[in-house]
C-alpha cells in the first residue's frame, strides 16, 4: 500500500493516538522526550504563525504566556502585532522562523487555509505543540497526515473550534447521548455564508494588479500553484477559491456540525452527493449548494443522513417546528423530538442555548448528570494540555475526521455530484475524477 494512504484501521488507530490526551489519567510522559517540561506556573514560549484576522483573535486568547515569535508575509500586519509585543522577533517565513527560534514551545497557525498543513506538520517536525485554525487542512490527504503527525510526535494539538469547549455545546453532546431526542437517523446543518461575506461562483480575476509593497505575494502563495497577485483574493477574499480555501462547507460546516457530529459519535461518510447548487465554476466553490452526507451505522447507533445548506439556503420551514429560523445552525432529528443549535454551536450561555423541540413535549426537562469535562476557554485548554498532557477535546485525531467529512462535501462539488467513500482506500470508489482534488501537489520549493 502507497505510504500516502492509510487502511481504515490504521486511520483510525492514528486519531485515537492523536487524541489520546483525551484519556483520563493519561500518564504526563506522554510527551515526546524532546519536548520541554513545563510546569503550571511557567509560561509557554509561543511562536505565531499568521498575526491578521483569526491571528489577532487567537493572539488574544494566547495572550497569558510569552509571544517570543510573530509571522506573517505581511509587514503591516506584523507591524500591528510587534506593537503589542515589542520584544518578540518577526518573521516572513514560518520555515524561517521555526529553524532559528530555538525555545519555542508551541506554536499556533492562522493562515488561510492551504498553508495549514505544512506549516503545523513542520512545526510539529520540530517538536513544537500546535493550535491550528479550522478547518484543520485544506485538501482530505492533509488532514490525514497532520493527525499521524500528532501521534507520532506525541504534541498537544487543538483545532480553532472554540464552541466545542462552550458549556451548551456539552450539554447537547450530553442530551444526545442520554436519548434526549430519541433514535436520531436524520440532521440539517446551514450557514449563511458565502453570501455577503466572501465572493464564490466566480471566474479567476484576468486584470493585472501591483503587488501592495507590505505583502510578499511569494510567500502568501506559499505551496499553492503560481498566480499573479490580485486584490480578489486579500484579504480574506481567498476562502472561495480552491487553490487556497475550502468555501462555506470547510468554513462554517466544521462549526455547524461539530455538535451533532460529536454528540452522535459520527465517523466518515460513505456517500455523499450535490443535490443542487449554483453554477460550478473552475476555480471557485459554488455561490450556494445542498449536499447529502450518509454515516453508516455505529455500533447499535443507526445510519445518519445529513443534508448541508450553504449561501443562505435552509431547511424545509416544517423541521423547525414553529421556532424562527436562524442564520447558522443545526436541526438533530430524533424518534422522540429534535435538537436545535441555533448559531455555529450548542451555546455558549443561558441566551443562545440550543433548544429540546417540540417546546411543550420537553417542559420541565432535566438535563443528564455531567459525562464531558468542562475545560474552561478553548485556547487556555490547550495551553494547559502543552504543559502538563490534559485533555483537548478538538485534538488532531477528532479534528481530522471532522474536517475530511466536510471536505468530502467539496470533493463530491469538484468531482460532479455524487461519490462513494472508501475510506480505507482513501478514495470515490466510483469517480476516478475525483482523485485529483483529494492530495494536493505542492509548488516547487514546498513539501511536507
Amino acid at each position: 500500500m502507497p505510504n500516502s494512504t492509510l487502511s481504515r484501521r490504521q486511520f483510525l488507530k492514528a486519531s485515537l493516538v492523536a487524541g489520546a490526551t483525551l484519556l483520563p489519567g493519561w500518564p504526563l510522559n506522554l510527551m515526546a522526550d524532546t519536548l520541554r517540561r513545563i510546569s503550571p506556573n511557567e509560561k509557554l514560549n509561543l511562536g505565531i504563525i499568521g498575526v491578521g484576522g483569526r491571528g489577532a483573535d487567537n493572539i488574544n486568547g494566547v495572550s497569558s504566556e510569552n509571544i517570543v515569535a510573530l509571522c506573517d508575509v505581511a509587514q503591516n500586519n506584523l507591524a500591528r502585532a510587534s506593537s503589542n509585543f515589542p520584544d518578540a522577533k518577526t518573521y516572513q517565513d514560518f520555515r524561517v522562523m521555526l529553524d532559528k527560534e530555538k525555545s519555542l514551545d508551541a506554536v499556533v497557525v492562522s493562515t488561510p487555509d492551504h498553508v495549514h498543513a505544512i506549516a503545523a506538520i513542520t512545526a510539529m517536525k520540530h517538536g513544537k505543540h500546535v493550535y491550528c485554525e479550522k478547518p484543520l487542512a485544506h485538501s482530505i490527504w492533509e488532514a490525514r497526515k497532520m493527525s499521524e503527525a500528532a501521534a507520532k510526535y506525541k504534541v498537544a494539538t487543538q483545532m480553532g473550534t472554540q464552541g466545542h469547549a462552550f458549556e451548551g455545546t456539552r450539554r447537547a453532546v450530553e442530551a444526545l447521548r442520554a436519548g434526549a431526542i430519541g433514535e436520531v437517523r436524520e440532521m440539517h446543518v446551514w450557514t449563511d455564508r458565502p453570501a455577503n461575506w466572501w465572493p464564490q461562483g466566480v471566474d479567476r480575476p484576468t486584470d493585472a494588479a501591483p503587488v501592495p509593497p507590505t505583502l510578499n505575494w511569494d510567500l502568501w502563495l506559499g505551496p499553492a500553484p503560481w498566480r499573479p497577485y490580485n486584490p480578489a483574493y486579500v484579504p480574506f477574499k481567498w476562502r472561495g477559491f480552491w487553490d487556497f480555501g475550502t468555501g462555506a462547507i470547510g468554513d462554517m460546516g466544521i462549526h455547524n456540525t461539530d455538535t451533532a457530529y460529536w454528540g452522535l459519535n459520527l465517523d466518515l461518510p460513505t456517500t455523499i452527493e450535490v443535490k443542487q447548487s449554483s453554477q460550478l465554476f473552475k476555480e471557485t466553490a459554488p455561490a450556494w449548494s445542498i449536499i447529502e452526507l450518509t454515516f453508516p451505522a455505529r455500533g447499535h447507533l443507526p445510519p445518519v443522513r445529513m443534508m448541508w445548506y450553504d449561501g443562505d439556503k435552509l431547511p424545509p420551514t416544517e423541521l423547525f417546528l414553529g421556532e424562527p429560523a436562524v442564520k447558522n445552525g443545526s436541526l438533530v432529528i430524533g424518534s422522540k423530538g429534535t435538537l436545535f443549535t441555533r448559531d455555529w454551536h450548542g451555546g455558549e450561555n443561558e441566551n443562545d442555548m440550543f433548544l429540546l423541540l417540540p417546546r411543550k413535549n420537553f417542559e420541565g426537562y432535566q438535563p443528564p448528570p455531567q459525562t464531558l469535562p468542562r475545560p474552561g476557554e478553548h485556547h487556555q485548554e490547550w495551553i494547559r494540555a502543552c504543559k502538563d498532557g490534559s485533555p483537548t477535546g478538538s485534538n488532531f485525531g477528532y479534528a481530522s475526521r471532522l474536517t475530511e467529512t466536510m471536505l468530502l462535501g467539496n470533493l463530491a462539488l469538484r468531482a460532479g455530484g455524487r461519490i462513494e467513500w472508501s475510506a480505507r482506500k482513501m478514495k470515490a470508489t466510483n469517480c476516478p475524477q475525483a482523485d485529483q482534488f483529494i492530495r494536493p501537489h505542492f509548488r516547487k520549493g514546498w513539501k511536507l
